[in-house]
């Protein structure tokens, strides 16, 4: 069972494993251990990572990047009209209302859902990792922001199972940072101690996220979490553009905005010069050439001026900082530490205002860029079978409040509460008691939608079925549970009639999930809420004074409607689809394996033709195969361009047939005479032992032997005749004996040696008297049976057992 944790970022994803008794993370078939979050489609294929990075800006309309943030989104979204003027690429409205991507892919025009972008990219993290594990990869942990909203995780989910990758856990950027920072530590305080409280800043491209945890040994707890998603790298990348952008239209008279290949160029030049003023403070210079219409353009930019430039990003620091230290109650005072990661972390006035609000240095003892991947891989560890890790529990926080509304059909009262406050605990199942008389509905929604980044509050809505009365006509108990789950998504799990039959009393419990990795007593893992309508209630009088009954629970179903989810038609036919690409990208990199093996043969051969080569080929036929080289190298560039796999191969065995019979010639002899050598000192060595009367060879006959040692004989003079007429001719020369020739003599060196030399010796029967088993038990028939340690005679186990003593 593999264990993979991907870290799937705005700009970049990590991935790291378990295996050698640690984490690593790994690199991709570039060596590099950040795989771009990009996906670039053309006429035959996809390419995904740094081979589609590299197309940014000569497929800029097909290239796409910057998607994760538009998961669970509707394309008429406030966020995504903002972001649709900025994109190289075109968004599309789908027919059920949420954003795609149109792109041209196979000479079509084709719109993808962002589940299907993002299980692209999730299929070639998944490739990278089988690669390095040389194994199948199913099971994984993927990171999320702690700001994703159910929607937004369910969306994400059906991306994994679109890549036909099992999520094994959606988990928090932040909490999986705090597990990898927690797990390895050796001094945290025992669990009947003071926890210690840890704050870790989470800075990325496109979002800012911080949280608390309270760490004992063995476990750690999310006490808090804050976030301002659009605030990240991103930005202060946006403000040195826009600079520039005015700038060069002072200076050169260009409008970048109206170039999106210039544009792009200028947003990479920027986040190069942004990372260069992380470590320098002095005036740093800014070039590209052929910018727009050949012309060349130039700037420059120094620490002070860029800080002033994005002072009002900056001040957008410190409110998060503010934010969980409220939400936690927690004093400075009580901060053990302040890890940040997240590339922005490298920001010299970001991690000032961290340092400031804290009154204390901060920590960077994670690495900034793979903390995240380590901590999903560990957490994946920890839910593996196969792996032991060291017992440490994980609890989350719920993000945002949910409320609860209920209502029947006939009704018109409306009930609600809040189940799940804000950093409440998760996983973390409930379970709620109602009285009625026929299905009802439950709405599920967030309570707070100001704290939302995300326009939409609704969660889902829970068809309640089959509810009926009791036999008397009374209202019916309905238990129903209510979960947060692992991946942070809210459900409505089961619901259960409570039905009254006459008898004597019997208490009903209700059966609850068992939440994993939870913090806490038993008891308080699942709460039991007695809610009901006011005119549900029941006179409790005149119910206590009726005759006592037993009870019996019948599960019923539930009829879910989540906010934006697939339909399971859908999705499956998008795991399909996905299957076809992969099948297709994968034909079209076997076509170019061809066309470039050809391509690499030519340059190849031509090379030696001029080098090694040279001396064993005549003028004449060194011009033929010259010309042969040529033309075929015209043929790729011009006809054979675009040529099916089989072509391809066809063209190189017949370049290898024309092109290196007498080259094979020359570098096989050598090794085939070695080989002939090899054979013959391997029989010679036979015929010596035998004559030294060694037993192993006793059992032969002296005319045996005597044919054996002639054909070594007769060989060992014919390769040594053929070598000293060999070593008499030029390079360029016929040969005097051909490879295959060799290899003919070998055989028949084989067929007569081998069936003397490798006869068995013929096994001799001893009789056994009755009263000598014991002693002969290991030389005749009996030995098939064995003795035991003692000389006491075993009897052989059936056919298909073993017997162990």
């Amino acid at each position: 069972m593999s264990v993979v944790g991907i870290d799937v970022g705005f700009q970049n994803c990590y991935i790291a494993v378990a295996r050698s008794g640690g984490i690593e993370t790994i690199a991709n078939e570039y060596s590099d251990r950040c795989t771009p979050a990009c996906i670039s489609l053309a006429s035959k294929n996809r390419t995904i990572g740094n081979a589609a990075k590299s197309q940014i800006i000569t497929n800029f309309k097909n290239t796409v990047h910057g998607f994760k943030k538009f998961h669970g989104r509707a394309f008429n979204d406030q966020f995504v009209q903002g972001e649709k003027s900025k994109l190289p690429y075109s968004l599309h409205k789908l027919d059920n209302g949420s954003a795609g991507i149109k792109v041209r892919y196979l000479n079509e025009d084709k719109v993808f859902t962002i589940e299907q972008m993002t299980a692209m990219l999730l299929t070639k993290l998944k490739e990278t990792s089988e690669h390095a594990l040389k194994k199948p990869v199913v099971d994984c942990v993927i990171s999320v922001p702690s700001f994703f909203t159910d929607v937004e995780r369910r969306s994400l989910m059906d991306a994994t199972q679109i890549a036909g990758l099992n999520c094994l856990r959606l988990i928090n950027d932040t909490t999986a940072v705090a597990l990898a920072y927690g797990i390895y530590k050796q001094d945290l305080p025992n669990p009947e101690e003071k926890p210690r409280n840890v704050v870790f800043v989470d800075i990325g491209h496109s979002s800012y996220q911080v949280s608390i945890a309270s760490f004992n040994k063995g476990k750690l707890k999310v006490l808090a979490t804050a976030f301002d998603p659009y605030l990240g790298g991103h930005n202060f990348d946006e403000m040195l553009v826009e600079y520039f952008c005015e700038d060069f239209k002072n200076r050169f008279k260009l409008n970048v905005k109206d170039n999106p290949r210039a544009l792009l160029r200028l947003y990479q030049e920027c986040e190069k010069l942004k990372k260069l003023m992380s470590a320098n403070s002095s005036d740093l210079p800014l070039n590209i050439e052929c910018f727009m219409n050949d012309i060349d353009v130039h700037g420059k930019m120094n620490r002070p001026q860029f800080e002033e430039m994005c002072a009002h990003l900056l001040m957008r620091v410190e409110a998060p900082l503010k934010s969980v230290m409220e939400q936690s109650k927690l004093s400075r005072d009580e901060i053990y530490a302040t890890e940040v990661v997240g590339g922005a972390t490298r920001i010299p006035a970001i991690k000032e205002r961290i340092s400031k609000f804290f009154g204390k240095d901060i920590s960077t003892t994670l690495n900034a860029d793979e903390a995240v991947a380590r901590g999903c891989a560990l957490q994946c560890a920890i839910l593996s079978p196969a792996f032991k890790v060291r017992e440490f529990s994980i609890t989350d926080a719920v993000p945002f409040p949910i409320t609860l509304r209920w209502k029947s059909p006939t009704d018109e009262s409306v009930g609600e509460c809040e189940v799940y406050s804000k950093n409440h605990a998760a996983p973390f199942s409930k379970a709620i008691t109602f009285h009625k008389k026929e299905p009802f509905d439950l709405e599920a929604f967030y309570s707070s939608p100001h704290e939302l980044p995300y326009p939409d509050s609704r969660i889902g809505r829970f068809t309640i079925q089959n509810v009926m009365p009791q036999l008397d006509g009374d209202s019916s108990k309905v238990k129903v549970k209510v979960r947060v789950n692992m991946h942070g998504i809210f459900s409505v799990s089961s619901a259960s009639l409570i039905e009254k039959q006459k008898g004597e009393a019997e208490d009903v419990q209700m059966d609850t999930e068992p939440t994993v990795q939870n913090e806490g007593r038993p008891e308080e893992q699942v709460g039991d809420t007695d809610w009901q309508n006011d005119g549900d209630k029941q006179d409790q009088g005149a119910s206590s004074s009726k005759a006592k009954s037993k009870v019996k629970s019948v599960d019923l179903p539930i009829l879910a409607n989540t906010t934006r989810q697939l339909d399971r038609d859908v999705l499956n036919n998008f795991v399909e689809y996905e299957k076809t690409m992969i099948i297709q990208d994968k034909l079209e990199k076997e076509r170019n394996d061809a066309k470039n093996a050809v391509e690499e043969y030519v340059y190849d051969l031509r090379d030696k033709l001029c080098g090694i080569y040279e001396r064993y080929v005549t003028e004449d036929e060194s011009n033929r195969l010259t010309i042969m080289l040529e033309d075929t190298e015209n043929w790729l560039y011009e006809e054979g361009e675009d040529q099916e796999k089989e072509i391809y191969q066809d063209k190189l065995s017949e370049l290898k047939v024309g092109c290196c019979l007498c080259l094979l010639e020359h570098e096989g002899r050598p090794r085939a005479f070695d080989e002939l050598g090899k054979k013959i000192q391997l029989f010679m060595k036979a015929v010596d032992v035998y004559k030294q009367k060694d037993e192993r060879f006793q059992h032969l006959s002296a005319e045996e032997m005597n044919v054996v040692e002639k054909s070594v004989s007769e060989a060992l003079g014919w390769m040594n005749a053929k070598m000293n007429a060999q070593s008499k001719l030029t390079v360029a020369q016929d040969p005097a004996v051909q490879v295959a020739e060799i290899i003919q003599k070998i055989q028949e060196l084989e067929d007569v040696c081998n069936p003397v030399l490798n006869r068995p010796k013929p096994r001799t029967e001893e009789p056994v008297e009755e009263g000598d088993q014991n002693n002969g038990a290991h030389n005749g028939p009996a030995a098939q049976q064995g003795a035991d340690s003692k000389g006491n005679q075993q009897t052989k186990p059936p056919s298909g057992e073993m017997e162990v003593d």
